[in-house]
């Protein structure tokens, strides 16, 4: 049981959604924020490095993002529908985009391939707790 779901469970309230999807979103977020901050430091350590720029600056706002949906989420408080769906839209589009980066150099690049795996699986996390918040 990963910690989101253990501090979930010690909370004294109910929540708006399924206690398991939304600690499933929570690792999702931190999961992608450390493959793209450790997909960045393998990139910097690659010799094309020119050719991994954009992958850089792409992990670097995705790891961003996703560490502070993860906190905002992961508040213990009613969710503010102005705040907590356009956060999770912003963090699906960075995924996205990291992912697709990091998937042109999946082949070259274990780490990448790595990275684009979960930027997939927060991704689609986002979405599906933007669809349980509907």
């Amino acid at each position: 049981m990963s910690y989101a779901r253990q501090l979930l469970d010690t909370y004294p309230r109910t929540y708006r959604v399924d206690e398991d999807m939304l600690a499933g979103v929570i690792d999702a977020l931190t999961d992608c924020a450390q493959a793209c901050t450790a997909d960045v430091s393998a990139d910097l350590s690659e010799p094309g490095l020119a050719e991994m720029v954009l992958c850089i600056r792409l992990c670097l706002d995705c790891a961003d993002i996703c560490a502070t949906s993860a906190a905002v989420i992961s508040r213990q408080a009613p969710y503010d529908p102005g705040v907590v769906r356009p956060l999770l839209e912003a963090c699906a589009a960075s995924c996205r985009s990291c992912g697709d980066e990091c998937e042109q150099h999946a082949a070259h690049h274990a780490h990448c391939r790595v990275c684009a795996e979960a930027c997939r699986r927060c991704e689609r996390a986002c979405w599906d707790l933007l669809g349980a918040l509907a």
